[in-house]
């Protein structure tokens, strides 16, 4: 038989468990049509590329990556590190930094909170070393930041504005008034607000140099679990995608989501994700799974636990509780879509089985959601139908 290529001396990991070791392959049309030991080529004639012992396995799947948000991160100055033992040296730090660098829109710093020993930052502490300018200070872990008075003003934050998610994503409050410190998805618009001001040329290398990165690693497929409160980048980027399939360019399977963060938009999300099933469909790129960011983290205690936090005494908050899951999943469940959760503490994970559970006593034999487990790393998953 007339193969295209012909593979030999390889060490061939097949991923089939009947035969999960191989010497040699056939490939005619893009598709294997031999993998076995040596002995079988004699059945094949082709070009032969004797891979001296060199390694060959299934392209990678990566199940979790952040193309969206590594587009933006690309392009964001995370700040300048303050690495100082007090709060009176990392004042003391970024004032002199900010004198010594006049006329700046905005200023950013990024600081571990431990640099504060057990201190917090104020706005008013920040406007008496930035009074004329835009000034954020990002936390290590980029799931909360502090910003001076400029920053809420720029994008309408009063003491008036309402918490996006009480205990989880939050604006930081004394005796009623908002002190700079937000939380998780309430401080990330005002981490990304330039992120539309990219360019269609500035998107375009970034994805291009993900992909070219994935290539070079083996990865074949992915799914974008999103960037939350910005899923009209999601949109734009997946547009480029879409557009680089349509043209034959795009060499990775991308599976993508929209993004859920918030009870309040949760009718939105579900329209959401509909329409980008709908609009995102070639070969390569696709979407039919809703991301929820169910909690937040260990380090800043915003992931929700069922034994409170040691040194707070609190145990964090979900996002949503289980019957707005098992709502969620049954609306889903009927339009055949799919769900993909962050969850990092015990109690978020709990939340999201017992909405699980509820859903499947409402539907019976007819919920059709696979859940897949858990893992080791803060994310639950149900996997995609398709991939």
């Amino acid at each position: 038989m007339k193969a295209d290529k012909i593979f030999k001396n390889a060490k061939i990991f097949t991923a089939d468990r009947n035969q999960p070791r191989a010497t040699a392959l056939a490939v005619k049309d893009g598709k294997f049509i031999y993998v076995g030991d040596e002995a079988g080529l004699q059945a094949y004639e082709g070009e032969v590329t004797d891979l001296g012992g060199k390694f060959i396995l299934p392209g990678l799947i990566d199940s979790h990556v952040h193309i969206i948000t590594g587009v933006g991160f690309e392009y964001l100055d995370l700040g300048v590190p303050v690495m100082c033992s007090t709060k009176k040296e990392c004042l003391a730090f970024m004032a002199d930094w900010i004198r010594k660098n006049p006329g700046l829109k905005r200023y950013r710093f990024m600081m571990e909170r431990t640099c504060l020993a057990g201190e917090d930052l104020t706005k008013e502490e920040l406007d008496a070393i930035c009074p004329d300018a835009e000034m954020l200070v990002l936390e290590g872990e980029v799931h909360s930041n502090w910003v001076n008075s400029r920053i809420l003003a720029a994008h309408g934050f009063t003491d008036a504005t309402p918490d996006p998610v009480p205990g989880l994503a939050y604006f930081v409050r004394k005796d009623g008034h908002l002190t700079g410190n937000s939380f998780e998805t309430a401080s990330w618009p005002m981490l990304f607000d330039g992120i539309n001001e990219l360019t269609d040329e500035q998107i375009s290398q970034a994805v291009l140099r993900w992909l070219d990165s994935s290539i070079q690693y083996g990865v074949s497929g992915v799914f974008d679990a999103g960037f939350p409160e910005h899923n009209g980048m999601n949109e734009r980027i997946y547009e480029y995608l879409q557009a680089l399939d349509k043209q034959g360019k795009l060499p990775v399977y991308v599976d993508g989501c929209y993004v859920l963060t918030q009870p309040a938009k949760m009718r939105e999300a579900l329209e959401g994700v509909k329409r980008f099933r709908e609009k995102f469909n070639t070969e390569h790129m696709k979407v039919h799974t809703l991301k929820i960011f169910m909690d937040g983290t260990l380090k800043i205690e915003t992931a929700a636990m069922v034994t409170p936090y040691v040194d707070t005494g609190v145990t964090g908050a979900t996002a949503f509780n289980a019957q707005q899951m098992a709502q969620i999943l049954k609306e889903l469940n009927d339009e055949g879509l799919d769900l993909h959760v962050h969850t990092v503490g015990e109690a978020s994970s709990r939340v999201v089985l017992d909405g699980v559970e509820l859903a499947r006593k409402a539907l019976g034999d007819k919920f059709r959601v696979k859940v897949c487990g858990f893992r080791t790393t803060p994310i639950w998953t149900v996997l995609p139908n398709w991939a």
